[in-house]
């Protein structure tokens, strides 16, 4: 990788069901990520994604651009959106875009752009491989 490269799109569809998974790998079972009646009645637009679902992806992403092998050091992020998932097989896609923004001994600085339709749904991602 090389400063200003800009890195391919990393598109992922989720689903309902890739909710409850997650919600039984992660033990994060509140009802707001499975549930539409709940969703709503407390405000949301409807079922929406776990925040660190869509960081994961993220993470997925930056795997994937370091070709695999677990060289992602950091990431953080502030959860600005969120992945409102409906209730059918399609789900929701989402973007997760990059690039190269500096490369040093330290590692590779990449900065991430996290979509979900028109909306960015991570604000301030900082990330870094490995170098």
């Amino acid at each position: 990788m090389q400063t200003g490269d800009v890195l391919p799109e990393q598109a992922y569809t989720v689903t309902r069901a890739d909710l409850v998974r997650y919600a039984g790998a992660s033990g994060d079972r509140n009802p707001i990520h499975w549930s539409q009646r709940v969703a709503t009645s407390v405000g949301l637009p409807g079922v929406i994604a776990h925040g660190m679902y869509t960081m994961a992806l993220a993470a997925r992403a930056l795997d994937t651009w370091a070709g695999g092998t677990g060289k992602v050091r950091e990431l953080s992020c502030k959860f600005t959106k969120p992945v409102v998932v409906p209730d059918d097989d399609e789900g929701v896609v989402v973007r997760v875009n990059g690039t190269v923004k500096q490369v040093t001994d330290a590692g590779v600085q990449v900065a991430l752009e996290v979509t979900c339709g028109d909306d960015k749904v991570l604000g301030a991602p900082k990330a870094v491989l490995e170098a």
